[in-house]
């Protein structure tokens, strides 16, 4: 598959990444996959490390932006410039500067943590998709009851949801996973689904999912990239990404989207329920 002509913005870039077919060629899919989560390093990174980095020759990097339809990589990177401009940092030369000030050093891997979830932090604050998250809160505030399941890397940010929806008066209950036991009879028309899965994706998370709609339930996805399983036009989802230190990625970034997430919801729905009983009233 090759499209004809460049994407005109970097939306439109995302867009194509999602109409790629599932059985592209390995090393194109690399690319794919890479790229789609470190889209920030296109506008900074050379051809050939963003080519270590997807674990391909950098021939096949070109490959990919040519079935992208761009004449080459230098097309490619020239409009991830035009639409980031000078506000992103280049993540990859930050982290690399405290790696050789001394990453075994104990205080050196400790400032480069928290320089990572600096980054990770700043980066949500400005690709939030504010629609989306409105569109978030409206599901779940509506929800007779939430079921959350996230496994894996993603288990700390559910199970902080589930406490905070408990703390918060909000219905909720949490798929862990715990014993192999499925707890799938319990999804109900009326409730809403949040479904958190990172790569590499966990396949009982997905498969919840497509449970839940097949149940009759609307989903919400916290997730990482526009190739995500979970990254679907029925669902509604929220993007957030970690910048890596090593092979390492913390949860700063998403622990502040559940946070954030979990207190729009508990209070939008202490406001329906203040209403309803001054209508009953």
């Amino acid at each position: 598959m090759q499209f004809e002509g460049p994407p005109e913005s970097v939306d439109a870039f995302h867009g194509r990444l999602r109409m790629l077919p599932e059985k592209l060629p390995r090393r194109l899919r690399q690319c794919a996959d890479y790229l789609a989560a470190h889209a920030d390093r296109i506008a900074v990174s050379t051809v050939a490390d963003l080519a270590q980095g997807a674990g391909v020759q950098p021939s096949a990097l070109i490959r990919f932006c040519q079935a992208m339809g761009f004449s080459g990589f230098s097309e490619m990177q020239r409009l991830f410039r035009e639409g980031y401009g000078q506000s992103w940092p280049d993540y990859a030369t930050r982290l690399g500067n405290l790696g050789a000030a001394g990453a075994d050093s104990p205080g050196a891997l400790l400032a480069q943590f928290v320089d990572s979830s600096r980054i990770s932090l700043e980066k949500l604050a400005k690709t939030a998709d504010l629609g989306a998250l409105e569109a978030a809160i409206g599901i779940l505030s509506e929800a007779r009851a939430v079921h959350l399941i996230g496994l894996r890397r993603a288990f700390p940010v559910a199970a902080y949801l589930a406490y905070a929806f408990e703390k918060l008066a909000v219905p909720a209950l949490l798929h862990d996973g715990l014993a192999r036991l499925e707890r799938r009879h319990m999804l109900r028309p009326g409730d809403a689904l949040l479904a958190i899965s990172f790569a590499p994706y966990s396949p009982e998370t997905v498969e919840m999912a497509a449970a839940a709609r097949a149940a009759g339930m609307p989903v919400v996805a916290i997730t990482d990239t526009v190739l995500s399983p979970l990254n679907r036009p029925d669902h509604a989802v929220l993007c957030v990404t970690e910048v890596e230190f090593g092979a390492f990625r913390s949860l700063a970034a998403a622990l502040t989207l559940a946070l954030s997430l979990a207190v729009a919801v508990g209070a939008r729905r202490q406001t329906s329920d203040r209403k309803r009983v001054e209508i009953s009233d």
